[in-house]
C-alpha cells in the first residue's frame, strides 16, 4: 500500500484548515468570554434565527439535550430567548436578544478577519474559484449521501 502525502491529501487539508481556523477564532474570541460551542450556537442562530429548538439541534448536528444545556447557559447570560411558537405551543423558537447584538458584531468581525487572513495572497478570481470549488464538492457529497435528505441536498444546491 502506497502512503499518501498528507500535505497534498484533500481530506487532511480540509480538516486541518478548518481546525486552524477554529483555533485562530478561539484565540481571538477568548476575551469575549464564550466557549467555541456557545459561539457556534450564536452563529447558527444568526444565520437561521427563530428556528425551533429541535430544528436548530438538527441543523447543528447536536443531540437535543446537548443543545438544551448550551441554550440554558446562553439564556442565563441573556443572549438568547426561547419563545413559544405562535401556532404550536409545544414548540420553542430560539432567537438572539438585543443584548447579544454587540457581541455578534464583534464575532462577525473576528470571523471576517480570520477569513481575510486565511485568503491572503489569493487574487479575487482565485478566491471566487476556490469558493465555487468548495460548493461543488459540498453538492457532490450531498448527492452521494443516502442519509442526507432532500432538504439537505436542496440546501447544498442553493449554496
Amino acid at each position: 500500500m502506497e502512503r499518501t502525502d498528507l500535505h497534498r491529501n484533500f481530506g487532511f487539508l480540509v480538516h486541518d484548515v478548518a481546525r486552524l481556523m477554529r483555533v485562530a477564532f478561539d484565540r481571538r474570541g477568548k476575551e469575549l468570554g464564550l466557549t467555541r460551542s456557545q459561539w457556534w450556537v450564536l452563529t447558527a442562530l444568526y444565520a437561521k434565527e427563530g428556528m425551533a429548538q429541535s430544528e436548530l439541534a438538527a441543523f447543528m448536528e447536536l443531540e437535543k439535550a446537548t443543545l438544551g444545556r448550551l441554550l440554558d447557559r446562553l439564556e442565563d447570560k441573556g443572549w438568547v430567548e426561547r419563545r413559544p411558537d405562535p401556532v404550536d405551543r409545544r414548540i420553542k423558537r430560539v432567537v438572539l436578544t438585543d443584548t447579544v447584538q454587540g457581541l455578534m458584531r464583534e464575532l462577525r468581525g473576528i470571523a471576517a478577519d480570520i477569513r481575510s487572513d486565511a485568503m491572503k495572497g489569493l487574487s479575487r478570481e482565485e478566491h471566487e474559484a476556490f469558493i465555487d470549488t468548495l460548493l461543488k464538492i459540498k453538492a457532490n457529497l450531498y448527492a452521494f449521501d443516502e442519509l442526507a435528505g432532500p432538504a439537505a441536498q436542496a440546501e447544498a444546491a442553493d449554496d
